[in-house]
């Protein structure tokens, strides 16, 4: 699906950059650490833009937007994407993130509360103990090598500096090997609205997002087939480039429409 407009804002030092489809009320998307809007989303943002504007953005370092001398945040990121939407003129939005991207989401939701009036949480975690066993160590270890050929492939091609692969992946790694468990208060701040989607083999324990979900006040839980992304089409989860799930889209629209 082709965008209806797109380009860039200079957000807290950085040239960010963002894509928009149809038209309606805003819903924002976020998308997964190393990602880009495509990557993550390509497959349901027809779906979504049927009936919504749907404003895809690229976070620091992923995809088109820049880098800054800094590491990589979820909290910096979320005030990233406030500063965005506040050029954009977008005084409050619907929001869906996935994986770090619904992170950087609930952060919105905990550090910008006006802006978010509901919230769609896609395999996320709060707390180090959510992913499955190997996972620490797994990133310990963690080299380009690892790095799926689909995202190294989007990065060097859309990337402002393509040579800097292996520092991004640098970068998406420390982030998540520093990542420190978020107090329950933050999760029970979050008074907007929420649906917490998680796949039955992801890489997020069920019971964390059961967890996650007794935490935030008004949420609503879904566990679906499939491992991380799978419900959304995301890139590296999918058959021989097809993706043919719509159910997910559907779940997402009516939650979103309630």
């Amino acid at each position: 699906m082709e965008f209806s407009n797109s380009g860039y804002s200079l957000v807290n030092g950085i040239n960010m950059y963002y894509e928009m489809y149809g038209s309606g009320k805003p819903l924002v998307i976020l998308h997964g650490g190393g990602s880009t809007i495509q990557t993550s989303f390509g497959r349901i943002i027809p779906g979504l833009a049927e009936n919504r504007q749907v404003i895809g953005i690229e976070l620091q370092a992923h995809g088109r937007t820049e880098d800054r001398n800094a590491p990589l945040s979820f909290e910096q990121d979320a005030d990233d994407v406030a500063g965005l939407l506040a050029n954009l003129h977008i005084s409050a939005a619907d929001f869906i993130g996935f994986s770090n991207g619904g992170n950087t989401a609930m952060q919105v939701a905990i550090r910008h509360k006006n802006l978010v009036k509901k919230l769609v949480v896609c395999s996320s975690i709060f707390k180090r103990e959510g992913v499955v066993d190997g996972f620490w160590g797994f990133m310990e270890k963690a080299s380009l090598a690892n790095m799926p050929q689909q995202l190294q492939d989007t990065y060097i091609q859309f990337s402002p500096n393509p040579q800097n692969l292996q520092l991004f992946h640098d970068k998406c790694q420390r982030r998540m090997l520093d990542f420190k468990d978020w107090p329950d208060a933050y999760l029970q701040s979050i008074r907007s609205p929420a649906l917490i989607i998680i796949g039955d083999a992801d890489m997020d324990r069920p019971e964390h997002a059961v967890a996650m979900h007794r935490l935030m006040p008004n949420s609503r839980l879904a566990i679906l087939p499939g491992g991380h992304g799978a419900y959304l089409g995301e890139i590296t989860t999918l058959s021989n480039g097809q993706w043919t799930a719509a159910d997910a889209t559907a779940m997402i629209q009516r939650f979103l429409s309630e």
